[in-house]
């Protein structure tokens, strides 16, 4: 199924960032999101997420398909490596967690709490997460974050399975992961024009 959003506006602390976006993301590629800090990537990345509704437009084949990391790894300090994976594998409604401990080179780290590990551990693990999810929509902001060359190198790689297995990515990332399957879409464009704040309309 598509991932498809047509004329959409969001907004950012009641502030219209963006409007008129539009996009169709097919099963098995990649949208990565460009523009300058600011421009709207993440509050789009968020909507498309379903974490805030969008002031106009709609989106379609997101909803549950859609698995989400943000800048925080959403990690539990106190449980193992392997501990926060089951964790997420349960709350998706997956079992299995062996594949996603290799592909982020984390079968070493399996018994290690998640307190102890470096920033880029802690970013691999946060990334494992969407591995077990079992969700076809990857949506990612930032990914790529505390992440030294090789662990790029793992996450790419990642991805490419996602995508070779029939799933999508939309990411906001200024790293050329060397994805041939995906497109760039510049935010830039689709600015909102300067106006009044949707929470300052009842008072006009």
């Amino acid at each position: 199924m598509d991932l498809i959003a047509t004329d959409l506006g969001v907004a950012r602390g009641g502030v219209p960032v963006l409007e008129g976006v539009g996009f169709v993301l097919r099963p098995g590629r990649a949208l990565v999101l460009r523009g300058p800090n600011g421009a709207g990537k993440t509050t789009l990345l968020r909507t498309v997420a379903g974490l805030q509704p969008p002031l106009s437009g709609r989106i379609e084949g997101a909803g549950e398909r859609v698995a989400y990391a943000a800048h925080s790894d959403g990690l539990k300090a106190m449980l193992t490596v392997a501990e926060n994976l089951r964790f997420w594998a349960r709350v998706f409604g997956t079992s299995g967690i062996g594949a996603a401990l290799e592909g982020f080179d984390l079968t070493g780290l399996s018994d290690r709490l998640a307190g102890t590990l470096s920033a880029g551990q802690k970013r691999r693990l946060g990334l494992a997460r969407m591995a077990v999810t079992g969700r076809p929509v990857w949506v990612l902001d930032e990914p790529t974050v505390s992440l030294d060359a090789g662990s790029v190198t793992l996450f790419a790689e990642a991805v490419r399975r996602h995508l070779a297995a029939g799933g999508s990515a939309l990411m906001a990332t200024h790293i050329d992961l060397g994805l041939a399957e995906a497109a760039v879409l510049d935010v830039a464009p689709f600015r909102a024009r300067p106006g009044v704040a949707a929470e300052d309309e009842a008072f006009l």
